[in-house]
């Protein structure tokens, strides 16, 4: 009877082991389906995410363009507005020269001045000034010295004449005034009397 239990608890075991070895292989199979459904999944969303990566960089790379063209043709054409402006003096110009003769110099004069006017706020509009330079102090920054004179009326190094006016850009010198500039009556006499000794 003993051995008949034995038999049986043996039978037993076996067979609890048999179906623990089953269910892991059957573990081991879904782990393993699990897992290529997983891998697949994982890949479509690498591709998915390649895909969308490529098409922003082609975007990227089209806007890249687009705005480099914009930007080119910007620069290229940025002075026409200011160019129309000034076609309209230059047609008021030519319409004063095929007027002119003899009889009416007093009407060419006055026609002139009023299209010297309308350039003048033409330029004011874009920001283009004269630089205010008679009578100031010499500012190397402002003016370009052709010439020093003596000058008993004004100080030392005062603007005493324009040659060329200057010009500013808003709060850029475009074109420096070309001046002549006072010096002292005595300081000539001194120099004067330096060169004959």
């Amino acid at each position: 009877m003993k051995k008949s239990k034995k038999k049986e608890i043996d039978i037993e075991v076996n067979e609890t082991e048999d179906t623990k070895v089953e269910e892991t292989v059957e573990e081991k199979e879904e782990t393993q389906i699990d897992l290529n459904e997983r891998v697949e999944e994982l890949e479509k969303k690498n591709e998915e995410l390649n895909d969308r990566l490529i098409r922003r960089l082609a975007e990227f790379e089209n806007y890249k363009k687009r705005t480099d063209l914009e930007k080119e043709e910007l620069f290229k054409y940025a002075a026409q507005p200011f160019i129309i402006k000034t076609l309209t003096v230059q047609e008021d110009l030519q319409r004063s020269l095929s007027h002119v003769d003899d009889e009416n110099i007093d009407a060419l004069k006055n026609g002139l001045k009023l299209v010297a006017g309308k350039f003048t706020q033409i330029l004011e509009e874009q920001g283009v000034t004269k630089i205010d330079a008679m009578g100031k102090e010499f500012d190397h920054e402002y003016h370009e010295a052709l010439l020093q004179q003596p000058s008993k009326d004004f100080p030392a190094n005062t603007v005493i004449n324009v040659v060329e006016t200057g010009y500013m850009f808003k709060d850029k010198v475009l074109k420096h005034a070309k001046v002549v500039v006072s010096q002292k009556v005595e300081e000539v006499s001194e120099e004067n009397n330096s060169e004959e000794k």
